[in-house]
């Protein structure tokens, strides 16, 4: 396990059950960024990497 599973692991345990939307997400994430800017490009690229995940699949329908 990386060291980074582990707050994957505490946020699938204590949040798992509850359903949000993209725009709680994308307002989560901009709220972290304000607080922590040393972190806007790796959370960038997450944002950027979800919203594109569709792309990738249609590549290999074709």
């Amino acid at each position: 396990m990386y060291f980074t599973d582990r707050g994957i692991e505490e946020l699938e345990n204590r949040r798992g059950e509850e359903d949000v939307t993209l725009g709680w997400v994308a307002e989560r994430l901009r709220e972290f960024v304000d607080l922590n800017p040393d972190f806007e490009v790796p959370v960038e690229r997450l944002a950027t990497w979800l919203a594109r995940l569709d792309d990738e699949y249609d590549e290999y329908d074709e």
